[in-house]
């Protein structure tokens, strides 16, 4: 109860202070409202009531059409189990005591209900609702959009998952905030200070290598200064007295491969992954030539009693005085500590179970002060990994068990550390030429090229492309942009298009049940079809009583499977040729087979009306 009344209030209620602060400053209103997730989703049926009670007092059917025009939502699990879900008699109660007095109830309940293929129907589901009130939608990386479509596939049965109205905008970091004041003030006094503003990240290639190797420095010396201050003030709230903690001082070397590893720690991001093989892991951080160290910084849900055990059985590994000296867990994460973290890793360690991580955020965060990626191909890692900005750990293969699955990725992340990683950062060196700044001839100094060539390949290329700028821009052009358009249509002219949308799509919904593909045949190809045939499509259709304009009429053709199945479609549609009465139509058109091997195609019928966002907004599909 206390969460659905924070979501009712932030919902609802933030609509309400919107409407105020308007007033009250002259404000002119917002044209698209954005919900994330379903915790402000009730936003919807305030704008529906608004729209009810308002001046043009339209229906509830209209005041969804209208409101769904201007409404994006953004999904952010990938994970059924990370969506919150009520019981439908909580929503029934709060609204029946007056919240919304013009919406009925009921039609509520159905925005948020679970009528569809192994779903409950006695469950209001908030990213259900923000579907239904939202005619645009997106997940926060491509990878999270294609498994949200699958996700969410039952709402739109008979299409196939790559059809569903679902796309994505890979999330981003707010560069002024996450980047080293260290990088920034080089970069102003290097090329200028409108740098920043212009953001020419490209220019990280004019530094030169000695440069960038003594920054990356600085910022592991700033690293284990606080790292050993966390520690022993850590270790001091433990119980430990002063006398027992010199050892503080000498934790970490400034030297040595700094590996981070920092987040909330719920089971699938696999904290104690890197303990898999105790051992191993001794070995790679008391490697004589190439030592790693690690800096793990995290904290669990309260309720979280497996994210608990996680840390314990971390802390247990870190009190080993054997290793102590070179990993350790600092708890209580939070944005200070993460200033001085993301910086100060050399390589930023992330090994979530593939495709659980939505998108993660972490990684960008230290990729941008440049430290390099050491990942699962997952969130926005698996579009961004290029070969060149870090490493990707290898996945296990869907059969394996969730054992057998921890011990191969173990094994390829021991093994990526062994062989590449500490490898190449203590790897063949260069000098700078005589009289350029940072070098000497202590070892730290000596220059790994390949190395710093990653750093400035990832600040190059990663820079912009994790930058909360470049996200902003793309929510304007693929949702905001699309989403002002369509509101500015729903509203003109009194609310014109609303109301015959509305009107329209009751009729199609009404029809739909009859609606049938008859027959389909086709001419044109001979016993022996070749490549560059053409096939003409004829698709006798009855449409009730809707007409050739509600609908499209389309035939998918492609590689045919042995279970009839088609692959790489190529979807044409159909012209209306001739009516045959009693609601029938002849719908025809022509095909070229442009494939060798086996290829088939079939016939479906979909709803077609300007207004809508997708051929598949409404969930309604007839195949033949």
């Amino acid at each position: 109860d206390h969460r659905l009344q924070q979501e009712l209030l932030l919902g609802m209620g933030g609509v309400k202070a919107l409407r105020a602060y308007q007033k009250l400053t002259g404000t002119p209103a917002p044209e698209v409202f954005h919900t994330n997730e379903g915790h402000a989703g009730f936003l919807g049926i305030e704008r529906i009531q608004e729209l009810m009670s308002g001046e043009q007092a339209l229906t509830f059917d209209e005041a969804l059409a209208a409101g769904r025009s201007s409404t994006v939502f953004t999904t952010h699990t990938p994970v059924p189990a990370g969506i919150d879900r009520f019981e439908a008699a909580q929503i029934q109660h709060f609204f029946e005591a007056g919240l919304a007095p013009d919406v009925p109830t009921s039609r509520i309940l159905d925005l948020g209900r679970e009528n569809f293929h192994e779903g409950n129907p006695f469950v209001f589901n908030m990213a259900v609702m923000g579907l239904r009130l939202a005619q645009r939608a997106n997940g926060v990386a491509k990878l999270h959009g294609e498994v949200s479509r699958g996700m969410f596939s039952a709402l739109w049965p008979g299409f196939d998952h790559s059809e569903v109205p679902i796309t994505s905008v890979t999330n981003g970091v707010h560069v002024p905030t996450w980047v080293d004041p260290r990088i920034s003030k080089l970069a102003r006094e290097r090329f200028g200070p409108d740098t920043e503003l212009t953001g020419r990240w490209d220019l990280a290639y004019n530094v030169s290598d000695a440069e960038v190797w003594a920054l990356r420095r600085e910022m592991r010396v700033s690293l284990v200064e606080d790292v050993r201050r966390r520690l022993r003030a850590a270790w001091k709230k433990r119980g430990a007295a002063d006398a027992e903690l010199a050892w503080t001082d000498s934790v970490l070397d400034p030297d040595v491969l700094t590996i981070g590893f920092a987040r909330r720690v719920p089971t699938y991001k696999r904290l104690t992954l890197m303990l898999r093989d105790p051992e191993r892991l001794k070995a790679l951080l008391l490697h004589k030539e190439h030592p790693i160290q690690l800096v793990i910084a995290g904290k669990s849900h309260p309720a979280d009693d497996a994210g608990k055990k996680m840390i314990q059985d971390l802390v247990r590994f870190t009190d080993d005085p054997a290793v102590r000296h070179r990993i350790v867990f600092l708890p209580n994460y939070d944005i200070a500590m993460a200033r001085t973290l993301f910086p100060g890793c050399d390589v930023w360690l992330n090994n979530p179970l593939r495709p659980l991580e939505a998108c993660g955020t972490s990684g960008m965060k230290a990729a941008i002060n440049g430290s390099l990626n050491l990942s699962v191909l997952d969130g926005w890692w698996d579009e961004m990994y290029d070969g060149e900005n870090g490493w990707a750990i290898p996945t296990a293969n869907n059969g394996a068990s969730a054992d057998e699955r921890d011990d191969i990725e173990a094994a390829a992340l021991y093994e990526l550390l062994e062989t590449q990683v500490a490898p190449r950062f203590y790897g063949s060196t260069v000098s700078e030429a005589a009289g350029a700044a940072g070098p000497s001839e202590s070892s730290h100094e000596k220059i790994p090229t390949h190395w710093v060539s990653m750093i400035k390949h990832t600040l190059a290329h990663l820079g912009p492309a994790v930058s909360a700028e470049r996200m902003l821009q793309d929510y304007v052009n693929v949702l905001y942009r699309p989403a002002a358009v369509s509101g500015r249509e729903a509203v003109a002219g009194s609310y014109a298009q609303s109301k015959a949308l509305a009107a329209w799509i009751a009729k199609v919904r009404a029809a739909w049940p009859q609606l049938h593909v008859e027959h389909v045949d086709s001419l044109g190809v001979s016993e022996d079809p070749q490549i560059g045939d053409t096939l003409q499509v004829n698709a006798y259709v009855g449409l009730h009583n809707l007409s050739p304009q509600d609908v499209a009429v389309e035939v998918a053709y492609g590689q045919a499977a042995d279970n009839d199945e088609l692959a790489n479609v190529t979807l044409v549609e159909l012209e209306a040729k001739e009516e045959l009465g009693n609601g029938r139509y002849l719908f025809a058109g022509s095909i070229v087979i442009d494939r060798s091997g086996s290829f088939g195609y079939t016939v479906r019928v979909l709803p077609k009306h300007d207004a809508l966002a997708s051929k598949a907004e409404l969930g309604l599909i007839v195949n033949a």
